[in-house]
């Protein structure tokens, strides 16, 4: 059986400019890069910039990625730095078709560069609606552009997050369901922190495109490797057995948001990538 290859997302090192980010995912000998695009904020990647020149930046990740011996393993898109602005299940059509426009040139740049798929966030809960209508909405729209990504030779799949129309198991695999194309950015984390039974998440593996790993823990959506709670011996050993395809992606990250600014990020990825290669073979 091959091994599971191991990547790392640029907004891991966030601290340092890109160029240096990308080289040193490379120093710590991983298999790829994780491309992350987050709107607004002042991160490595903003969609808004992205579009402005999706050539020019697609020749400039791709030498910088070169250099650094590096494979695009996903590229992330999220919209803005909130989840309601840019929303693919917003109750306003202006706003989805905004989305729209941002996928179709969010394709054209994973293309160009290589990458296997777009990863995305599908969405909240809309007060003024119920649970299913929004989750219904954000199932067509999503359907588009897993069928936009398609027609591209990419797949298309959403994360599963705290706070998001999908927030439970049971709630992503009813997303699943509905929205035809569609496939799992798996992150075990953003369900262990709401106090989820990983037996309750392990349904997700067939759905899953990619994973995202990092520590976790009841109430903590980032922790180490030492206390986290999450058993990543025998979620490889689920991937494997059910031929998982994809990557890896370890995803300590360095932000205010949900308190994710407690942890060494170079160090935890370290630890963590040591243990998924023993695991994963």
């Amino acid at each position: 059986m091959s091994r599971i290859p191991l990547s790392c997302g640029n907004h891991s090192f966030g601290l340092l400019p890109l160029e240096h980010a990308v080289r040193l995912i490379g120093m710590l000998e991983l298999d790829g890069i994780d491309l992350v695009a987050v709107g607004g904020g002042d991160g490595h990647l903003r969609p808004e910039d992205l579009r402005a020149d999706i050539g020019g930046w697609a020749a400039r990740l791709r030498a910088q990625l070169d250099a650094a011996g590096l494979g695009p393993t996903d590229l992330f898109v999220i919209p803005w730095s909130d989840f309601e602005t840019l929303a693919p299940n917003s109750p306003q059509a202006d706003a989805r078709a905004a989305w729209r426009a941002l996928i179709d040139d969010m394709v054209e740049l994973a293309a160009r560069v290589g990458a296997p798929g777009i990863t995305t966030v599908p969405g909240v809960e809309w007060p003024e609606a119920r649970h299913r209508d929004s989750l219904r909405r954000a199932a067509d729209e999503l359907s588009w552009g897993a069928e936009r990504a398609a027609a591209a030779g990419l797949r298309f799949s959403v994360e599963a997050h705290v706070g998001s129309v999908c927030a439970t198991p049971e709630a992503a695999l009813e997303l699943l369901t509905l929205a035809s194309g569609v496939e799992l950015t798996l992150d075990y984390s953003h369900f262990v922190a709401q106090g989820v039974d990983p037996q309750r998440v392990h349904p997700l593996l067939p759905h899953a495109r990619h994973v995202h790993a990092r520590g976790a823990r009841s109430e903590r959506l980032q922790c180490s490797v030492e206390r986290s709670t999450i058993d990543y011996g025998e979620i490889v050993q689920l991937l494997r057995e059910g031929d998982y395809g994809g990557a890896i992606a370890i995803e300590y990250v360095w932000t205010e948001w949900q308190g994710l600014n407690d942890c060494d990020t170079l160090a935890e990825t370290i630890l963590l990538r040591d243990r998924l290669r023993a695991y994963a073979g």
